[in-house]
């Protein structure tokens, strides 16, 4: 039996990583390399004996289809699944849809790194958000138009902390499946990582990192596991 208790995860390539352009909240489905990144997270986590009580993942098709197949190919298609909008990946705002070399040679590498790793600057807002038109976002009162990590941070935490902590104090194992910076923005949490540190965190692709988390304190048991 595995000791991990909490294992993230992003998901699979997708077709606009592939494309090398800013996806955020744009409903951008996996390439085929995606799902073999999928399936070799499955693999993965059968080979550690993860054994799955519970899984979260985000609104965004990437995520969910990356979970899909782990749950598949694990034979745990059986576990309670919860999806949320706060999983969602950052809002890139008017940066969204763009190509990450081109946009360089729009705005200097200089001001692009800014945007994609400084903890506090979002990059450039949209006036007005696609999502809105998005029923899936009927219930949101105020959709982002353009997110910083620290911002992404404010609206994944509360998630965390009413809905996935309490199963870590069950006992159980759970699965996040979402995106880079909501998965960043947890990291930062749970290792309590400073705005600086967190600038030099990637988390890949369809890659398993897993942590033991204490029952009783919500503290770290053990650092930061990649599974290979």
């Amino acid at each position: 039996m595995s000791t991990y208790n909490l294992i993230l995860i992003r998901h699979g390539q997708s077709q606009w990583n592939q494309e090398n352009r800013f996806t955020g909240w744009t409903d951008i489905d996996l390439s085929l390399q995606g799902e073999k990144e999928a399936k070799k997270a499955a693999e993965l986590l059968k080979k550690n004996h993860c054994y799955l009580d519970i899984a979260f993942t985000s609104f965004l098709k990437r995520a969910i289809r990356t979970l899909w197949i782990i749950l598949d190919k694990t034979d745990q298609m059986w576990i309670p699944v919860t999806k949320s909008w706060r999983l969602n990946e950052r809002h890139y705002g008017c940066l969204t849809g763009l190509n990450k070399e081109e946009t360089i040679k729009q705005y200097g590498e200089e001001q692009v790194q800014i945007w994609r790793r400084d903890y506090h600057t979002p990059p450039p807002a949209l006036n007005t958000p696609n999502q809105k038109k998005d029923r899936r976002y009927k219930n949101i009162t105020q959709i982002p138009n353009g997110e910083s990590l620290q911002q992404t941070k404010e609206r994944v935490l509360p998630f965390w902390i009413k809905n996935i902590t309490p199963c870590l104090q069950e006992g159980k194992t759970v699965l996040v499946v979402a995106h880079g910076n909501s998965l960043r923005s947890l990291i930062k949490h749970i290792e309590n990582l400073s705005d600086e540190n967190i600038k030099t965190v990637e988390v890949p692709t369809g890659v398993p990192i897993a942590y033991t988390v204490s029952k009783r304190t919500l503290e770290l048991i053990n650092e930061r596991k990649i599974f290979q």
